[in-house]
């Protein structure tokens, strides 16, 4: 690994079980500031390198949605959001919890809004008030 300026290790080369663990390190200290990021910033701050860096993160996010709710746990991936989105995550974030039968309703609007804040606040809550470690 190759240091970055001190924004971490670039993750180049690094297989995906490392990105998804590079990028829930990265939530955890946001979860124990309550704070949201972005999907651009939090691709910056692990950093996920180019091309198609957006879209690694996503995938990453995806897993660990995969995996905190195999566990039971709450979604640590509530934490990142879209900029265009109002504060709340892209389309996919919803379709995945979906699929897992985590809600019902559209990928926008209040419903969205509404769904995502209480995954936040369980996210914030677990993920930063209790300090749980990475799995």
């Amino acid at each position: 690994m190759v240091p970055s300026g001190g924004r971490g290790p670039i993750l180049a080369g690094m297989s995906d079980p490392a990105m998804n663990a590079a990028v829930r390190a990265a939530l955890l200290p946001l979860a124990k500031a309550g704070q949201t990021v972005t999907y651009r910033d939090l691709a910056a701050l692990v950093p996920v390198p180019p091309p198609h860096g957006i879209h690694k993160l996503t995938l990453a996010l995806e897993t660990l949605i995969r995996e905190d709710h195999a566990a039971g746990r709450p979604l640590i991936a509530a934490l990142a959001v879209s900029r265009a989105g109002a504060g709340i995550p892209g389309r996919g974030f919803f379709q995945l919890l979906a699929e897992l039968g985590r809600y019902e309703g559209p990928d926008r609007g209040p419903a969205a809004a509404e769904a995502h804040g209480a995954a936040l606040a369980a996210a914030i809550d677990y993920w930063g008030r209790t300090g749980r470690p990475s799995p």
